[in-house]
């Protein structure tokens, strides 16, 4: 007796433990895939929570220590595509998958979303992204990032110029508020991803509209990414005033389909209390792991 009733355990904890949606991650600027303290951190909390839950960090290169460079330098549509390829080959993946973003790895993975979503997202999740672009290069949050200093160095030999746009990541996702007909005509990345410019892509529109849920957290006291609000779409304008995402025609015109997500009530906007990235266990289990995560696996009440 107490033999089977230690096979029905076991039959019911395997298919309770595949019933929850992989989780992809891709980590942010100055961190890789592989860290202990960060996404190694984020793994554990999401394995702890959900038993059985199959865990993925996206990694660019052959190392970890090529994943973090690749955070700083390269042309990011190319960089989606080696995501969109990486994705694809990994069977646990195949049904669809929940994905995290990190600051800009938040960004990437709506790229992800917008340019292949093969195989498809059900709800994304990003911590302190730049969807609405950035007014100023962030900042190295550490000073003896080499990487970092070297990013910010080019940098100003001009945004926009061809040289930058096709070796800084940051540079690509950079909006000056004060200069849009520059932004819109030089930047080889955002315009094109927010579908700004005249001619847009339906299926951008599309592959956002069918997410179960978008869910973009803004950090209280951020100052890396300027403005704070990014991580909600905002964006400056010429006279820098803040312009919420419902008053901008990518909103109004249904351009991405994030008014399609907010009419319906997929479209999240969460604050993390205090600065960039600086997200407490607590947080993180509470606000995003149980509402948005955590869904009563399905396969239990089929017992």
């Amino acid at each position: 007796m107490g033999k089977i009733l230690w096979l029905i355990f076991l039959i019911v904890f395997s298919q309770w433990s595949q019933a929850y949606k992989p989780v992809v991650l891709w980590h942010g600027m100055g961190d890789n895939c592989c860290n202990e303290k960060s996404m190694g951190r984020v793994r554990t909390l999401l394995e702890d929570a959900l038993p059985g839950v199959f865990v993925y960090s996206i990694q660019l290169g052959n190392t970890p220590q090529q994943d973090q460079q690749a955070g700083f330098f390269g042309v990011v549509t190319e960089q989606i595509q080696q995501a969109c390829q990486q994705l694809s080959t990994v069977p646990e993946l195949v049904h669809g998958f929940n994905a995290i973003g990190f600051s800009q790895g938040g960004l990437f993975l709506r790229a992800y979303v917008e340019h292949c979503n093969q195989p498809k997202v059900h709800r994304l999740i990003t911590f302190g992204s730049p969807h609405g672009g950035v007014s100023d290069i962030p900042q190295c949050t550490d000073p003896r990032d080499v990487s970092c200093s070297l990013m910010r160095s080019i940098v100003r030999q001009g945004v926009y110029s061809d040289y930058v746009q096709h070796r800084i990541v940051q540079a690509q996702y950079y909006k000056h508020p004060k200069n849009h007909a520059g932004y819109l005509k030089r930047n080889i990345f955002l315009p094109d991803l927010n579908n700004e410019r005249h001619v847009q892509n339906l299926t951008y529109k599309h592959n956002i509209a069918q997410l179960d849920m978008l869910v973009m957290v803004k950090f209280s006291q951020d100052t890396m990414i300027k403005p704070a609000e990014t991580a909600w779409f905002w964006s400056l304008d010429k006279n820098g005033t803040l312009v919420p995402l419902q008053e901008q025609q990518i909103y109004t015109q249904d351009r991405l389909g994030l008014q399609t997500l907010g009419n319906e009530g997929r479209l999240k906007f969460l604050v993390c209390p205090g600065q960039h990235m600086r997200i407490t266990d607590a947080y993180f289990h509470e606000q995003v792991i149980v509402p948005y995560l955590s869904e009563v696996p399905h396969l239990l009440y089929q017992q």
